[in-house]
């Protein structure tokens, strides 16, 4: 299983910051110790004309030039530096190449970063830059519209599910996809937390403060169930945020550990049974002890190594029989 990662693009900031940085080095170091099954990437960086898919050539220019205006950045929550666009944009270039390699075979694929769902097309907020999984989900559409063309066959647009189970609502995610029907955004999220002005998802599920495993997985699958009734994808962009946990210093529910690997467990396992690919990110992770972060997360690849494995043998079994 391929998964992409960024953190040696560090973006510098000030003593006393908030955001955890280092945990994007720290989860790299502790999938290639603990699960080398895990084959580690560097990503790629997202072209100015891929993020323009989503954002608007000013906000763009105004990431990569390096002119965005001090109230600009303090909505992102990050200080301009030329670090900070390399990183934004390889956030994007590992979102892209995930869905990429899901979607050519490998089932399933992964984003060590990535999870910005709080950037807005023409604005970023709440440490997003750029939006990584709509720019993914407007690039593998793009892809496959054009690899139809070149085969001479009439296909309908692919269908992306985003499946959005970071702590914070994905308003920025809401809002991009809020007219376009090839794109379905599911969100579960804390009711009373960041961001207090929330978008309309397609499905929106709003968990009171202190929200534990056994509320939290019956929400999901009412969830699932109900995308599947009302949507059929082609792609499953899986956020799979590390901040719903009990030790999340930002997250204000109570999951633990083992109800964070079910929760995993039963979105992966959800789209195992349709036979979508699936590509997922980190999104967030704010842990009281950030090594606790950093286990959740290896927990999510121990999860999708299992399901990965799957794939493999099913494109084995169609090796064979072809």
């Amino acid at each position: 299983m391929n998964a992409y990662f960024a953190d040696l693009f560090v973006l510098p900031l000030p003593d006393g910051h908030r955001f955890p940085m280092h945990k994007y080095r720290l989860l790299r170091e502790a999938l290639a110790q603990a699960l080398p099954a895990v084959q580690l990437c560097e990503a790629p960086a997202a072209t100015p004309g891929e993020l323009a898919l989503v954002h608007t050539p000013t906000y763009v220019d105004a990431v990569l030039a390096g002119t965005l205006t001090a109230d600009e950045q303090r909505h992102i929550g990050f200080p301009w530096s030329p670090a900070m666009a390399e990183r934004a944009c390889r956030s994007v270039g590992g979102t892209v190449a995930a869905c990429r390699h899901a979607l050519q075979g490998a089932g399933v694929a992964a984003n060590l970063a990535g999870g910005t769902h709080h950037a807005y097309a023409h604005a970023g907020g709440g440490f997003c830059v750029f939006n990584d999984v709509a720019v993914a989900a407007r690039l593998m559409q793009a892809e496959a519209a054009r690899h139809a063309a070149n085969h001479r066959c009439s296909m309908p647009p692919l269908q992306v599910a985003i499946i959005d189970l970071d702590v914070h609502q994905g308003n920025g995610t809401a809002h991009v996809f809020r007219h376009d029907p090839t794109v379905f955004t599911l969100s579960l999220h804390g009711a009373r937390n960041f961001p207090f002005h929330k978008e309309a998802s397609d499905l929106d599920v709003e968990l009171p403060d202190g929200c534990t495993d056994d509320a939290y997985l019956e929400a999901l699958t009412v969830s699932l169930d109900t995308l599947h009734q009302r949507f059929e994808p082609g792609l499953v962009i899986y956020l799979a945020g590390a901040d719903v946990h009990e030790g999340d210093r930002l997250g204000r529910l109570k999951l633990t550990a083992d109800g964070i690997e079910a929760r995993d467990r039963q979105v992966m396992a959800w789209a195992w049974q349709r036979k979508l690919p699936l590509a997922f990110v980190m999104a967030g992770g704010y842990g009281r002890c950030i090594a606790d972060t950093v286990a959740v997360q290896v927990n999510t690849y121990r999860v999708a190594l299992s399901f990965a494995e799957r794939w493999q043998n099913l494109q084995a079994r169609a090796g064979r029989t072809s």
